[in-house]
């Protein structure tokens, strides 16, 4: 029977396994394949309660507790005084009603699902509570990924060669375990629904924590899983009307849009030193770690549970990319990471047409992390 599963979950995602060579850097490759065939095939995200995951890099002290960082220490004075407490900031009396279109969680026509004939000829219960289960899976699709940050931030706080690096990670490990402790209230105390990770997710943050090098745990988390943490984020906070879900979102906004800059702070003048061939690897890295955060939008577990009896895979991947939600995934997600590639000398010419073949390279000229404020993105309507 094992053999059976085994051979099924490779054969259902080898369409996804394909996009860790979509490169074709035979060294990402290595790198992504041990965690693809961990996370898609023997789906240990799923499988397991508790996952293992192999951790081997150096930590590093530094005995002359040098402070040389001036924008790493603003960045960290900004920390201290923005810290929130989950507990009492958000008012979890609030009541959470998937039946209410005035405090709807999402809107109607925002569920990949909105055009089907049958969604809409269901009952107002029943679409009410797809609506709670898209919500569920995308909330808890954050708190797996938030769990990922928490983790790697404690990893970059050790690894970094910086005082000051270590200073600042010191309040985003902080911030993360918030994240997780609001994430999972909200889902366990008021949606009363978790997902569990998304394979794609998974693979990435695998990856991610078994690389030995704190520079690609950076690029990693900071720039790609935080970005996109950050475009989506901020748009579910501008299209729910659920009290409650804002503000938390509002304030875990204000936390995101730090850790991304504490990123390109990071890396924009280590990655200068790298050799052509070391850029390259991490260019090539991020692209396939594009596509795997990418995929982990077409929501399989949602629609296992609700279209997997009714239409294939294939079809709901295709419902998926033509709705209105991955239509503005698309556009929210990457529009930040894009920008901060490119600040932080990972978007050259060479792999421009890669990201132009997904429709992402027309955010090229936008808004690094530098110049962005939380504020910016709870008010940006693009």
């Amino acid at each position: 029977m094992a053999i059976i599963d085994t051979f099924s979950n490779v054969m259902e995602t080898l369409p996804l396994v394909k996009d860790a060579s979509a490169s074709g850097n035979l060294q990402v490759l290595r790198s992504l394949l041990g965690p693809a065939f961990r996370g898609m095939v023997q789906k240990r995200g799923k499988n397991e309660s508790m996952s293992a995951m192999p951790v081997d890099y150096s930590v590093r002290f530094d005995w002359h507790y040098l402070r040389d960082k001036a924008e790493l220490t603003r960045l960290y004075e900004a920390a201290k005084t923005s810290q929130w407490n989950g507990t009492t900031d958000l008012d979890w009396t609030t009541n959470v009603d998937p039946l209410s279109d005035e405090t709807a969680l999402l809107p109607w026509e925002f569920l990949p699902v909105a055009n089907l004939a049958s969604f809409k000829q269901a009952s107002l219960k029943e679409r009410a509570e797809q609506r709670r289960a898209i919500t569920a899976w995308l909330l808890s699709q954050s708190l797996h990924g938030e769990q990922g940050a928490l983790f790697a931030a404690c990893q970059v706080t050790e690894a970094v060669p910086w005082l000051d690096g270590k200073l600042y990670g010191s309040t985003q490990v902080v911030d993360e375990g918030r994240h997780v402790e609001v994430f999972h209230a909200y889902l366990t105390k008021k949606l009363e629904k978790k997902y569990e990770i998304n394979d794609n997710l998974y693979v990435v943050i695998d990856a991610l924590m078994s690389d030995s090098r704190w520079d690609m745990k950076f690029l990693g988390m900071q720039i790609m899983i935080e970005g996109l943490a950050l475009g989506t984020f901020g748009m579910i906070q501008q299209l729910s009307r659920e009290p409650l879900l804002k503000k938390m979102l509002t304030y875990i906004i204000t936390d995101e849009a730090r850790h991304v800059h504490y990123g390109v702070l990071a890396l924009k003048d280590f990655i200068v030193q790298l050799t052509e061939k070391e850029r390259r690897e991490r260019e090539d890295w991020a692209f396939e770690v594009s596509l795997f955060l990418r995929n982990r939008f077409f929501a399989h577990e949602f629609y296992d549970e609700f279209y997997g009896h009714v239409m294939t895979r294939p079809q709901w991947e295709r419902l998926v990319i033509d709705s209105e939600m991955m239509s503005r995934f698309r556009k929210t997600m990457f529009k930040r990471v894009i920008p901060n590639l490119k600040r932080i000398g990972l978007l050259s010419d060479r792999i421009k047409p890669k990201y132009a073949e997904l429709g992402l390279l027309g955010f090229e000229h936008g808004k690094a992390a530098p110049e962005l404020t939380a504020k910016d993105l709870l008010d940006d309507r693009d």
